[in-house]
């Protein structure tokens, strides 16, 4: 099991970036797959993107492709989601996520381990 905590939220106009972090403990990072997923008022949480232990791999929800980067530092536990060209509907609670097993998933009940989330919020 892998302790997660999020950092790096905030409020951005549109148009604007962010990044998120995501700092892991307690396991052994480097074999985990992990992944960012995202919840707004009202919605149903859903995948944003992931990267796979070896980073020879991610997946990215297709609204967020060419917007969004995925990447992890293995020597530093970290993983973090660079964010560009911010829309309003990019508005949500971010949560990172860990797993353990293959293949690289996109579905909630992939992933064992989550984090408590970090707020961001786009205004006009």
């Amino acid at each position: 099991q892998v302790q997660l905590v999020e950092s790096g939220g905030g409020l951005v106009q549109t148009g604007g970036s962010l990044r998120l972090s995501c700092s892991a403990s307690g396991g052994t990072f480097s074999l985990y797959n992990m992944a960012w997923f995202r919840q707004a008022p009202g919605k149903e949480r859903e995948f944003v993107a992931a990267i796979r232990r070896s980073v020879s791999s991610c997946e990215y929800k297709d609204s967020v492709k060419g917007r969004f980067t995925i990447s992890r530092d293995n020597a530093k536990n970290m993983i973090y989601l660079q964010m560009d060209s911010l829309k309003l509907e990019d508005t949500a609670v971010y949560y990172c996520a860990a797993s353990p097993f293959d293949p690289l998933g996109t579905l909630l009940w992939d992933y064992s381990d989550w984090g408590q989330g970090t707020q961001v919020t786009v205004s006009s």
